[in-house]
């Protein structure tokens, strides 16, 4: 990676922990981790637990991202979230999480909005992507890729993609997917460059060589250095790894000491 790129470590801990089990290992994790604006370490915890985490987290050490938003700011949309709710206690949000678009169906319409609903708010949006094992199967890989990056920045201009980061995350390798398989630093170097080309002939060669993306899928803590060793990988989103101290702490060291710090 440049060193103009900041690198991100991210916690998604998905549905887990009630808000008293969260403020818990946040104590815990706050006792080890560094005060380190590089890597930047993100904690994505479940919504009920965002204002609570708020009072605690000590921002120069760790920030908090939403795991979704709705793209309304307001109105009779019950059970969802706006983020013009919640921007008071988060900094990032995940957008159209593999999870989010395949259980939940959401559509490339609902992630470009909920992207443009983060950067109206002041919300960095962290647009996960990647393709499914049946279409890596059918060499549907490049059209995933491309459609889904079009997709989710559809309402993006040229002036704000640099608030954007964009995350990798091959449905084929995530760990929830009872078929996964591991993936390879190969595999994940070939899809970081295919998305700088893409941002490239979007958005121009600066912003390819600017915006930051991430891996995500079943990273651990002997797979992160394979993965952060890339050029065009600027760091992780961490799932199940994310829920263990030790496991997490040891990668945010990897990263530490890949960045020289």
């Amino acid at each position: 990676m440049t060193q103009t790129r900041k690198t991100y470590i991210i916690a998604n801990w998905k549905m887990n922990f009630t808000p008293g089990e969260a403020s818990l290992y946040l104590h815990r994790l706050a006792n080890r981790l560094p005060v380190s604006r590089n890597p930047q370490i993100i904690i994505a915890p479940s919504t009920v637990s965002l204002q609570s985490l708020s009072l605690q987290i000590n921002r120069r050490q760790m920030k908090l991202a939403a795991q979704n938003i709705y793209w309304r700011d307001a109105g009779a949309f019950t059970g969802e979230t706006a983020a013009s709710q919640i921007r008071s206690f988060i900094d990032y949000t995940l957008v159209g999480h593999s999870e989010r678009r395949y259980l939940f169906n959401e559509s490339d319409r609902d992630i470009r909005e909920k992207v443009a609903a983060a950067l109206r708010n002041g919300i960095t949006p962290i647009l996960c992507i990647g393709e499914t094992a049946e279409e890596r199967k059918h060499g549907e890989t490049k059209a995933a890729i491309y459609d889904q990056l079009i997709g989710g920045l559809h309402d993006v201009s040229k002036e704000d993609i640099h608030k954007v980061i964009i995350a990798y995350e091959p449905v084929w390798a995530i760990s929830s997917n009872k078929n996964a398989r591991p993936a390879q630093p190969v595999d994940i170097a070939d899809a970081a460059t295919l998305i700088r080309s893409h941002i490239a002939k979007l958005y121009g060669k600066d912003a390819a060589e600017a915006i930051s993306v991430l891996y995500g899928g079943s990273v651990n803590a002997d797979t992160a250095r394979s993965f952060l060793s890339l050029s065009d990988i600027d760091g992780l989103l961490i799932g199940g790894a994310s829920l263990i101290a030790d496991s997490f702490c040891a990668i945010v060291e990897i990263a530490r000491e890949l960045r020289n710090e």
